[in-house]
């Protein structure tokens, strides 16, 4: 598995969890959607992805995006 694919796999992991957290927990939890969907939205500019840059220096296989 790829560094990219890696990325979207915990994105779409901590959004999903921040939004069963705010139905059952506190609606506060939707900032940190809005913190991953803004995370993602800066990376397809910028090409900088903080988790991708840690998956690297870890030792996971480059792909194409990062």
């Amino acid at each position: 598995m790829n560094v990219e694919r890696i990325v979207f796999a915990f994105a779409g992991v901590v959004i999903l969890i921040s939004v069963l957290l705010t139905q059952y927990h506190n609606p506060n939890w939707m900032w940190l959607t809005v913190f991953v969907g803004a995370n993602l939205l800066q990376s397809a500019f910028t090409r900088f992805c903080p988790l991708a840059t840690m998956l690297k220096k870890i030792g996971a296989k480059p792909g194409q995006a990062f």
